[in-house]
Order: C-alpha cells, then sequence, then structure tokens
C-alpha cells in the first residue's frame, strides 16, 4: 500500500506577505495592434491559454486559421503588449452576430497576460481591456467580453465588473472544466 501525502497550502502571515521580495515588473505597458509578424508570438501565448485554461485538444492549424481573419484586420483585431518574440498579454477581438440578427458585435476570443507580467506595476489586463473598449467605440458595436474559467473565477469577475458593471448572464459547464485536458502541449 503506498501512502500519497497531499500538499497543504501554506498561507503566510500579514507581515511575512508584505515582507517577501516580489520583482515588480516595472516596463511601460502599451498595447499595439499585432500583425502578421506576430503570429508566432501569438502562437506561443496561445499554447499557455491553452494549458491553463484550455476545454479541449489544442489543435496549432486551427487555432492559428481562427486568428488570422483578427491579424489580417479582415474581421476583427488583436492588440499585443511586447516585441513580436517575447508577447507579455494580447486581446483577440473578432466581429461576430448572433445566429437570429445580422447586427454585429465585438466578440473578445481571448484576453490573456503572460504569468512572468502578472505582477507588473502597470496592470497588462487593465491595457488590454481598455485598449478593447476603445475599439468597440471606435467601431460603435457593443462589446461582448467574458470570464469562461475554474481557475480564480470570482476575481476575474470582479475585474470585469470595475470595468463594465453588471455582467449579462454566467456560463456554465457539464461534463468538463477548463484546464483539464488530457493532452499536453509543448
Amino acid at each position: 500500500m503506498q501512502i500519497v501525502e497531499t500538499k497543504k497550502r501554506v498561507r503566510l502571515s500579514k507581515s511575512a506577505r508584505k515582507n517577501r521580495k516580489i520583482e515588480l515588473i516595472t516596463t511601460p505597458a502599451r498595447v499595439r495592434v499585432a500583425t502578421r509578424n506576430d503570429l508566432f508570438g501569438i502562437m506561443d501565448l496561445a499554447r499557455i491559454v491553452h494549458k491553463e485554461n484550455g476545454l479541449f485538444d489544442f489543435n496549432d492549424v486551427k487555432v492559428a486559421e481562427a486568428l488570422w481573419p483578427q491579424l489580417t484586420q479582415s474581421n476583427g483585431i488583436i492588440g499585443v503588449i511586447g516585441p513580436k518574440d517575447k508577447l507579455e498579454g494580447l486581446v483577440v477581438l473578432r466581429v461576430a452576430n448572433y445566429w437570429y440578427s445580422e447586427k454585429q458585435f465585438l466578440e473578445e476570443m481571448c484576453v490573456f497576460v503572460h504569468p512572468d507580467y502578472r505582477n507588473a506595476k502597470e496592470s497588462r489586463v487593465q491595457k488590454l481591456i481598455e485598449f478593447a473598449k476603445k475599439v468597440a467605440t471606435d467601431l460603435e458595436l457593443p462589446l461582448m467580453i467574458g470570464v469562461l474559467s475554474n481557475t480564480r473565477t470570482s476575481a476575474k469577475i470582479a475585474l470585469y465588473e470595475r470595468n463594465f458593471g453588471e455582467p449579462a448572464g454566467a456560463f456554465f459547464l457539464w461534463g468538463a472544466k477548463t484546464g483539464s485536458t488530457d493532452e499536453e502541449v509543448d
């Protein structure tokens, strides 16, 4: 019989948390419009997104094909932070419509900040949200943005409520959980 010891979470005291040395990212967060040259960097981030929050197996070709219309701005736009070979974050926005209407809206496909840049003096996710709101305003389209995650969901919802107000619904998963795919992505 093998005894498996469960890992217990250790919570630091308030003073210990205050005094610990955390490297704060101080570089400015500037969102720029992604170009075709950013594809490989975006794909790298997409793999990390999938590893953290994916629902199903990752398919490189399908992801690249889904991003291409936004990357070429033929049906949306991608905002990125950082140089093409070391992207810090991205927001993917596409022009969509519901099955029952021709009315278009801006649909957020993904907002993501690389784990190395989540502890930054200038919030990357806040800059990406501001970019999404500006694009929606400039295009005069409503923006649909949401949270589909089983990890830190409450914190993500609180962030969106501060930026967008009261939510307009909720997502539910039956028979699946985000971040729980069997496939390991390189």
